[in-house]
């Protein structure tokens, strides 16, 4: 599968089927991520992977009650362990470099079969003290990982016209 075929797979899943992740793949996926491009090299990404059914049972509340956060057979809780370094244009590097690494693994996940869902309704320090993640870390981002459990909604995005200006605004 070629890198645009896979974008063009990837999809949001929300429903899991009970199949484990074999680790083989888990750790391509986690290897992806690591290879991710980051501000300055600082890589500052720092993951916790979840696959104790108990434990990800407990991520549901901490993610808004989202139920598909306990059924998927591995949550990734993305943190950062940073120093809020600013970039020249005015962003935090963290924040970015994190989504920069998930993309790499959301991508790889696709390649390797598998379906993954960004979670950004979850609240931090129910999180941190389920993962027992030291209050210096910041949690950016959950991600689940799984087979999916049918098939995916259709991918709708806007047209290119809509997004894309040549030269000026």
């Amino acid at each position: 599968m070629d890198v645009l075929e896979v974008i063009r797979n990837r999809r949001s899943i929300r429903d899991y089927s009970n199949k484990p992740v074999e680790k083989d793949k888990l750790m391509r996926i986690l290897e992806a991520g690591r290879l991710a491009p980051s501000a300055k090299n600082m890589q500052e990404w720092r993951f916790v992977i979840v696959t104790d059914p108990a434990t990800r049972k407990k991520l549901v509340t901490a993610a808004n009650n989202q139920e598909f956060v306990g059924q998927a057979p591995v949550v990734i809780a993305a943190c950062a362990e940073h120093d809020n370094h600013i970039m020249r244009c005015g962003q935090l590097t963290y924040p970015i470099d994190v989504a920069i690494a998930l993309d790499h693994m959301t991508l790889q996940a696709t390649a390797e079969g598998l379906g993954t869902c960004w979670i950004g309704s979850f609240y931090e320090d129910q999180v941190k003290q389920i993962l027992g993640i030291p209050a210096q870390i910041t949690v950016v981002e959950l991600l689940t990982l799984g087979y999916a459990g049918g098939p995916p909604r259709p991918l709708t995005r806007l047209a290119m016209e809509k997004i894309i200006h040549w030269e000026t605004w």
